[in-house]
C-alpha cells in the first residue's frame, strides 16, 4: 500500500493532463504542470477526462474474471476463479486491488488541483469534482462488495505527509457504505441534471442511478432486509426512470456497439469506462476482445480467448445447448444470441466487411477464418463470447473513425445502465409488497428482448434470473451473490455448489459433421457433466468465499490487512472525513 500510493500521487498529476480524441481532447500546449494547467473550463474537463480509463485499467481482467467466472457465468479452464481457490498472490486479484487504490488516488489529486484552480468557473468546477466523486464511489463499492471491509484512504497527501500508511486499519462495511453514499450525494449536489443529447459524461442521473444500486445492496447488510433502504433504492431509482430522460435502446445488442450515436441514443448508458486507442499511452485502451475472442477474430494476432466461454450453467438459464439442432432451438429472447454464440449464429454487425460472421463457418472453413481455430472448436463449453468485442478493424473504423491497434480498441464498458435501473426498482418494489409494479418493470426489460412477457405474479425467483439474463458478461453477477449472500448465505451456498460449471465433450464431431453435410446428429455424443455419479458439488464453496482476500504484499507491510484483522468502526463518517467543496 505505502508503494501504491507513492505511485498514485506521482502518476495522477502527469495521467491528469493526458486525454484523448473528442471526449477526451488533448492540450495542444507542452510541458503542463499543475501551476500552469487548470486555468479554464476546458482545462478542468480534459484534467478529469483519464478518469473515465486509464486507472481503471488493470482492473479489466479482474472485473470478468471476478463478475464472471466466479459467478458460474463463465467457464475458464481451471482457473482459481472457478474453483474458489483464489488467493492473495494471484496477480489478477494483485493488479485489480491496485487499480480501485489507483482510482481513488487519482481522483483525491484531480480533485485538489480543481479545487486549488484559479480561473475556471464555479459551474465547471463542481461539476468535475462531482464526476471525479462518482468515480471514487464506484472504486469504494467494487472495493466492498470484493474484500469486505477496506481502509478509507480519503486524502493521500495528508496521509503521506502523516507517514502512518502503513498503520491504516480496516473500516467495517458498514462505515464504507455510508462513505460510499456521502460521496454520491456530494456528487449529486454538484452535478448538473442531463436530460437529452447524451454525451458519455457522468451526471446527477447517472450518479443517482448508482446510489440505487448501492442502496439495494447494502439493505441486507445486517443480515435482514432493511425496508427503510430497499424504500430509497427504489426512490432513486424511479426518480432515475422517470425524470432523466433516458429510455431503453430499442434493439439489445445495439447496446453494445461502438458508435455512441448507435449505444447511447437513448442515454441507457449511465455510467460506463471510456476507452480509446493511443500511441501515446497504454492504459486508456480496452483490452477484452484479447482475453474473449477465438484466435483470428481481428487481423492484430492479439486474441486468445476461444477456450473460454459462456458456462454450461448460463446456457441452462437460456434455456440453450450446444447439442441444440440450430432449426429448432428455442432462441427467442434476443440477449442470448447478443451475449453467447452457438452453432447456427451470424452477426451482421461483426465483419461487416466480409458480409458478416458466421460462428461455425469461422471454426470450419479455414479459409474464411484464416488464422482462426483452424478446422476445430475451441471452448468445452460449446459457445463463445459476444459481449466486450468490436470485431476486425473495419468495424472499430465503421464504429469511431480510427482503427484498432494490438490489445487496444475504444469500445465503451458499461457500469451501470438504464435496464439494471429498472431491475433495480423492480427487486426493491417486490421486496417491500407491491408485486405489480415489478412485473411491470421486468416486463419491460423484457420485451425489449422479444422474451415473453411475464401475465401472472412473478416470484423473487424471476427478478433474480432476469438480472443474470440481461446483465450476463458485464462483471456483475458476482456482486448480486455477495450482496444476497448478506442476508441469504445459504440460498447462494446452495446454488453455486449445484451449477454445472463443468464442459461438453464429444461437440467438435457433432460441430463438423453439421458443418460439412448439413444435418444434425447427436451419435457418439454426451454431455461430460451427465456422467452417473458426477458431482456438480463445488466443496470450496463456503461463507468465507464471498470475500476475497487483501494482496499478499499489502497484508506483510500493513498486518491490519489480514482477513483476520479486525476493522474499526467509524460513528459518524461525515464528520470523520469532510467534503468541503
Amino acid at each position: 500500500m505505502k508503494n501504491t500510493m507513492k505511485y498514485i500521487v506521482a502518476l495522477a498529476a502527469v495521467l491528469a493532463l493526458a486525454s484523448c480524441q473528442k471526449f477526451l481532447n488533448r492540450p495542444t500546449e507542452d510541458n503542463y504542470n499543475v501551476d500552469n494547467f487548470y486555468k479554464t473550463d476546458l482545462q478542468l474537463e480534459q484534467g478529469v477526462n483519464y478518469l473515465y480509463n486509464s486507472p481503471w485499467y488493470d482492473f479489466q481482467r479482474g472485473f470478468i474474471k471476478i463478475g464472471e467466472v466466479m459467478s458460474g457465468n463463465m467457464y475458464w479452464g481451471q482457473s482459481p476463479y472457478l474453483t474458489f481457490t483464489t488467493n492473495g498472490t494471484d496477480e489478477d486479484l494483485i493488479n485489480m486491488s491496485y487499480s480501485l487504490w489507483a482510482v481513488n488516488g487519482h481522483v483525491n489529486t484531480v480533485i485538489s488541483n480543481i479545487v486549488n484552480s484559479q480561473g475556471p468557473s464555479q459551474e465547471a468546477k463542481n461539476k468535475y469534482i462531482g464526476e471525479a466523486l462518482v468515480w471514487k464511489a464506484f472504486a469504494y463499492f467494487f472495493m466492498v462488495r470484493t474484500f469486505g471491509p477496506v481502509p478509507i484512504i480519503h486524502d493521500n497527501n495528508a496521509m503521506l505527509n502523516a507517514g502512518n500508511y502503513n498503520d491504516v486499519q480496516k473500516v467495517d462495511r458498514e462505515g464504507v457504505y455510508d462513505y460510499i453514499i456521502y460521496t454520491l450525494e456530494t456528487a449529486m449536489n454538484l452535478l448538473p441534471k442531463q436530460t437529452s443529447n447524451w454525451n458519455q459524461r457522468i451526471d446527477y442521473y447517472a450518479a443517482e442511478a448508482l446510489l440505487a444500486k448501492v442502496y439495494l445492496t447494502k439493505a441486507g447488510l445486517s443480515g435482514t432486509l432493511s425496508d427503510e433502504d430497499l424504500g430509497k433504492a427504489a426512490s432513486y431509482a424511479e426518480d432515475v426512470i422517470t425524470q432523466s430522460g433516458r429510455s431503453l435502446t430499442p434493439v439489445y445488442s445495439d447496446v453494445f456497439r461502438l458508435d455512441p450515436k448507435v449505444y447511447n441514443s437513448t442515454g441507457e448508458s449511465l455510467i460506463s469506462w471510456q476507452w480509446t486507442v493511443s500511441d501515446q499511452q497504454w492504459t486508456r485502451q480496452n483490452t477484452l476482445q484479447s482475453d474473449l475472442a477465438m484466435v483470428g477474430f481481428d487481423e492484430n494476432g492479439d486474441v486468445w480467448g476461444g477456450w473460454g466461454g459462456p458456462s454450461v450453467d448460463l446456457q441452462d438459464a437460456f434455456g440453450v445447448k450446444p447439442t441444440d439442432d440450430p432449426a429448432l432451438r428455442n432462441d427467442k429472447d434476443d440477449r442470448r444470441k447478443a451475449t453467447m454464440m452457438l452453432p447456427g449464429d451470424k452477426y451482421e454487425y461483426f465483419w461487416t466487411d466480409k458480409g458478416g460472421f458466421d460462428f461455425i463457418r469461422f471454426i470450419y472453413d479455414t479459409e474464411y477464418g484464416a488464422g482462426g481455430p483452424g478446422g476445430s472448436m475451441q471452448c468445452p463449453t460449446g459457445s463463445n463470447n459476444v459481449k466486450h468485442l468490436y470485431g476486425d478493424n473495419a468495424d472499430h473504423i465503421a464504429g469511431v473513425g480510427v482503427p484498432a491497434a494490438r490489445m487496444a480498441s475504444q469500445l465503451p464498458t458499461h457500469l451501470v445502465r438504464l435496464s439494471d435501473v429498472y431491475l433495480i426498482y423492480a427487486e426493491a418494489k417486490f421486496l417491500t409488497g407491491e408485486e405489480p409494479v415489478a412485473r411491470k418493470y421486468v416486463n419491460y426489460v423484457r420485451e425489449r428482448a422479444h422474451a415473453e412477457p411475464f401475465d401472472a405474479a412473478i416470484t423473487y425467483a424471476d427478478i433474480w434470473k432476469e438480472r443474470r439474463l440481461e446483465l450476463a458478461g458485464e462483471g456483475d453477477r458476482w456482486y448480486d451473490y455477495v450482496r444476497r449472500a448478506y442476508y441469504d448465505m445459504d440460498y447462494c451456498i446452495n446454488e453455486l455448489k449445484n451449477q454445472r460449471r463443468s464442459d461438453y465433450y464429444g461437440l467438435d464431431d457433432l460441430w463438423k459433421g453439421y458443418y460439412e453435410t448439413g444435418v444434425w446428429s447427436k451419435k457418439g455424443q454426451k454431455d461430460k457433466t451427465g456422467y452417473p455419479g458426477t458431482n456438480y458439488d463445488n466443496p470450496n464453496v463456503t461463507a468465507e468465499s464471498f470475500q476475497l482476500p487483501f494482496p499478499t504484499e499489502d497484508v506483510v507491510f500493513n498486518k491490519n490487512m489480514a482477513s483476520t484483522a479486525e476493522a474499526i468502526h467509524v460513528d459518524n463518517i461525515r464528520e470523520a472525513y469532510p467534503y468541503n467543496f
